[in-house]
């Protein structure tokens, strides 16, 4: 068979495909259909520009294969498009049950992007921090990678190591971490009192089963004498959203907590039932720019719903479900079907979380310093100074305060 034979069979196949996906949308207007038609017609002529002037003979199977993955990746940071290799890779990471790094990643910029790391586990151990982004894994550029391909490459057998580039604000060059692999535990949600009988608790992610241990919390601090609330989501990005309804229904005894939506995805209501509400007491909720997913829902539902006060940074925006849909040459798609949105129908994953009283990560707020002026002082080591940073850290924490002020404030007017 020519080349060019070749060349014609599988831009063909191609248009059928680019052609199929449109015609998803195409039960609306004419006006629609003529737009698809010019858009084949356009992706038609550049790929004859290409075999033809290209300046040397171009692999076209390449070509195609990176026209689907932007293609899919131009719809949101959770579609995928993965080749056969991928996807087999992909049910081989799904079936098997195997270790990852513990950290939430999605993409950002075109890049992977930490989310948030789940303490104790290994990503932050290797020294993996929120809102990292990783570059490339074991040397390949994660901006020619699908969302997919990235947790397939990080997800690995129990002690097996993975090297990751990580770049971040005011560092020149990018850090190679290593990071090994293990099983990773969510901690348990924790709990405090803090002065004037508020009531602490730090949820850091929402697997199966967490609603009923922040219950749990909440009626333990009702009893030691709580009459404000703290719910700390901060760094919170991973979980089922099911646990995130379920934990927003503990404070809301009427109203929208969200609804599920798409295109060809019937409306899905989720409204708080009141035999489900544990406590009336005033709550302010923090969230910051690792607060994503089911934590998302949480903060939006109590906000939106008048229960409570939301205090820190905008959130990070993930809040969508996915239809995995096989191809005949064993590749497959992953598809956003349906987005998550606030009681007040704003889409999660586009337009995220906003405060009602903004505050911004104390970790953004250091004057911008350059690394050379951050590295540890004369006969100090440098472990030493992330000792201290942390210690900082943990002494002045900006939001709590302000959420403590909103907490009393709201009493005080009460």
């Amino acid at each position: 068979m020519s080349t060019k034979l070749k060349v014609t069979i599988v831009a063909s196949s191609l248009a059928i495909l680019l052609f199929t996906i449109a015609g998803g949308f195409v039960n609306v207007r004419a006006s629609s259909n003529d737009g698809a038609y010019r858009q084949l017609s356009v992706y038609s002529e550049v790929l004859s520009r290409i075999r033809l002037e290209y300046v040397e003979e171009p692999n076209i199977a390449g070509v195609t294969d990176g026209a689907l993955h932007g293609l899919l990746e131009s719809l949101d940071a959770n579609s995928s498009y993965l080749s056969a290799a991928e996807y087999k890779r992909y049910k081989a990471m799904k079936s098997d049950g195997k270790a990852g790094i513990g950290a939430t990643v999605s993409k950002r910029s075109g890049y992977a992007a930490v989310v948030a790391v789940i303490p104790g586990g290994p990503a932050e151990k290797a020294g993996v921090e929120n809102s990292d982004f990783i570059e490339s894994i074991e040397g390949k550029s994660t901006h020619d990678m699908s969302l997919a391909e990235i947790h397939s490459m990080l997800a690995g057998e129990v002690g097996s190591t993975i090297t990751v580039a990580v770049v971040r604000p005011r560092r020149a060059e990018p850090q190679k971490i290593v990071i090994t692999r293990d099983l990773v535990t969510i901690p348990p949600v924790s709990d405090k009192m803090l002065a004037d009988n508020v009531g602490y608790i730090k949820v850091d992610a929402f697997p199966e089963g967490k609603s009923q241990e922040i219950a749990g919390k909440i009626r333990d601090l009702q009893k030691q004498g709580a009459k404000k609330l703290v719910l700390d989501l901060r760094n919170s990005a991973s979980g089922e959203e099911s646990e995130g309804v379920a934990t927003a229904n503990l404070f809301l005894d009427h109203g929208t907590i969200t609804y599920l939506q798409g295109q060809k995805y019937p409306r899905q209501a989720f409204s708080a039932d009141p035999s489900k509400d544990i406590t009336k007491l005033p709550v302010a909720v923090l969230v910051n720019r690792g607060t994503a997913g089911p934590a998302e829902i949480v903060a939006s539902a109590i906000l939106e719903n008048a229960r409570g006060d939301v205090v820190g940074d905008k959130t990070f925006g993930d809040g969508s479900v996915q239809k995995l849909i096989e191809m005949q040459d064993n590749s497959a798609l992953i598809l956003s079907v349906a987005k998550y949105y606030t009681p007040g129908g704003k889409a999660i994953q586009d337009a995220a979380v906003t405060p009602n009283i903004l505050v911004a990560d104390a970790a953004d707020d250091d004057g911008g310093l350059p690394d050379e002026e951050q590295q540890a002082a004369p006969g100090e080591k440098p472990g030493d100074k992330d000792k201290k940073d942390e210690k900082s850290r943990n002494l002045i924490d900006d939001q709590l305060n302000k959420a403590l002020e909103v907490l009393k404030n709201r009493e005080s007017k009460g």
